[in-house]
């Protein structure tokens, strides 16, 4: 990884790099980068000029310029500023946050921007829909072999950007099952627990959100085959998912859909309602 860049008196965290495996990704810098190396020499501006008027080191410049950055939105605001850009620049910053994603989460978070449900089930942590930023950075860093940091704050900012399903109007139905087991672990600390329970109450009380808990004293459960998603769109089309199902890649054959739903359907009914779950999760809450 590159050395940290000085940005406005702070160092450039990671999670900036771009992916070389993105081909995609690689061309959007690789564009956005030449328009504004174009929109600068336009106006005459040589790159030193150019980074005291936006406050950003030479080296970050040039790397933006030739594609080998991902420039942060207050870069690509300050720039449409200094350059007098009418827009051109602003418009490029939704495909510039997008690279910042992971190829795979990129898809997800497209099919859950077009769903009109979602029926989930993570048997091994809170829902990643679910996780606060603490919770989610938590997770990141107990992986093994580890993330780097540039991977962690990558998945983190994906992660986040997931979450503006909640504020789609109208909204998808959104059905979670949620382990016991899950909500008891105290990972981080029984603080970062407390915030995210809390978390979980207030996201249970939106309208288009269903949360139910698995308990563990159940003695049937027939989620034990692992993690289901199920996404329904307008058409009437879904796609599916599960680690035993063609080998955990999504699915949309009418059999093996009525397979995921079939499962998930049981899981359901197997667990509390969204009303015992609510005061199952205030009850742990209290504990904590």
């Amino acid at each position: 990884m590159s050395e940290p860049e000085q940005v406005n008196g702070e160092v450039d965290e990671p999670g900036w790099e771009v992916d070389p495996d993105d081909e995609w990704g690689l061309a959007v810098l690789a564009t956005v980068g030449r328009q504004l190396r174009l929109r600068r020499e336009a106006v005459g501006m040589r790159v030193p000029e150019f980074a005291v008027a936006i406050g950003y080191g030479e080296a970050l410049v040039y790397k933006v310029e030739g594609g080998k950055r991902i420039p942060r939105p207050e870069y690509l605001d300050k720039a449409e500023e200094v350059l007098g850009a009418d827009g051109l620049i602003s418009a490029m910053k939704e495909d510039v946050a997008k690279v910042r994603y992971p190829k795979k989460v990129r898809a997800l978070a497209k099919m859950e921007a077009q769903a009109v449900e979602l029926q989930l089930y993570d048997p091994l942590n809170i829902h990643g829909l679910l996780q606060t930023p603490e919770y989610a950075r938590t997770l990141l860093l107990m992986r093994r072999p580890a993330y780097t940091g540039d991977e962690v704050e990558r998945y983190i900012a994906a992660r986040l950007a997931r979450k503006t399903i909640f504020k789609r109007d109208p909204g998808p139905e959104l059905g979670f099952v949620l382990e016991e087991w899950t909500l008891r672990r105290p990972l981080g600390g029984r603080e970062l627990l407390r915030r995210q329970l809390e978390h979980l109450l207030e996201t249970a009380q939106l309208r288009n959100v269903e949360l139910q808990v698995m308990p563990m004293d159940r003695e049937e459960h027939a989620g034990v085959d692992g993690g289901i998603d199920v996404l329904k769109f307008a058409d009437g089309s879904a796609v599916g998912r599960s680690p035993v199902l063609a080998n955990g890649r999504p699915v949309s054959e009418p059999k093996l859909l009525r397979i995921l739903e079939l499962r998930y359907g049981i899981i359901r009914a197997q667990a509390l309602t969204p009303r015992e779950s609510t005061a199952f999760i205030e009850q742990l809450l209290g504990e904590t």
